[in-house]
C-alpha cells in the first residue's frame, strides 16, 4: 500500500474513531440525564450532585419540626425501618408518632430509599454500606465518610455555626432541594470549601 491510501485509511479509521466515541458520549449523557429527571427551565438540566429531595408532607412537618428532614434516598430501606421502629429512643430524645403517622413516613422512607431510587447518587450510598450493616445515621456510610474524610474537625464539630456533620443545612445550603454538590459547599467562619 503506498504512503497516500494508507494515509487516506488512516485518516478514515480516525474520522470512524470519533464518530464511534461521539455516539458513545451521546448515550453515555442521555442515561445520566435520565437518571437526573426531568428538564429543567430552557430544557436544560439542573447540574446537581444529589438525591430526590423531600416530597412528602407528612415526614416534613413532622421531622422538620426538630432537625432537617434527610433525605429518604440517602440510607437503605433496612436503616428507615430501624429508625422508625425505634422512635421512643430517636438518637436520645423521645420522637414518637401515632400509629398512622408513623405508618405513612415509614412507608414514604422505605418506598424512597437508596435501594430503591435509581439516582447515582443513592447508588454511591448503598454501594458503601455492607449489606451486613444497618446504618443508623447517614453520616456513618462509607460514603459519606469517603465525601468528609479532609474537612477538619474545627469546620464542623468544634465549629458553634455547624456543630455537626449530621448539619447538612449549614454548609449545604440547597440541601432541602437535595443537592449536595461539593463545588456548593460553604462552611460557616471559614467559607468555600476546597477539595
Amino acid at each position: 500500500m503506498n504512503r497516500k491510501k494508507f494515509m487516506g485509511v488512516m485518516l478514515l479509521a480516525g474520522c470512524v474513531t470519533v464518530a464511534m466515541a461521539t455516539l458513545g458520549w451521546s448515550g453515555e449523557d442521555e442515561r445520566w440525564e435520565h437518571e437526573r429527571g426531568e428538564r429543567g427551565e430552557h430544557g436544560v438540566l439542573p447540574v446537581t450532585s444529589g438525591v430526590e429531595p423531600v416530597m412528602n408532607k407528612t415526614y416534613k412537618a413532622e421531622c422538620s419540626a426538630c432537625h432537617f428532614a434527610y433525605p429518604a434516598g440517602l440510607l437503605p430501606e433496612r436503616s428507615w425501618v430501624k429508625i422508625m421502629n425505634n422512635l421512643d429512643d430517636h438518637f436520645g430524645d423521645n420522637a414518637s408518632l401515632n400509629k398512622e403517622t408513623r405508618e405513612t413516613i415509614e412507608n414514604y422512607l422505605r418506598g424512597h430509599a437508596a435501594d430503591h431510587i435509581p439516582n447515582r447518587f443513592s447508588r454511591s450510598i448503598l454501594r458503601s454500606v455492607d449489606e451486613k450493616q444497618t446504618p443508623m445515621r447517614i453520616t456513618e456510610t462509607g460514603y459519606f465518610v469517603h465525601k468528609h474524610r479532609e474537612i477538619p474537625a474545627r469546620m464542623v464539630a468544634d465549629n458553634p455555626q455547624v456543630k455537626s456533620f449530621s448539619n447538612c443545612l449549614a454548609c449545604h445550603s440547597s440541601a432541602t432541594h437535595g443537592s449536595f454538590d461539593e463545588h456548593g459547599v460553604r462552611i460557616p467562619g471559614f467559607g468555600r470549601w476546597e477539595d
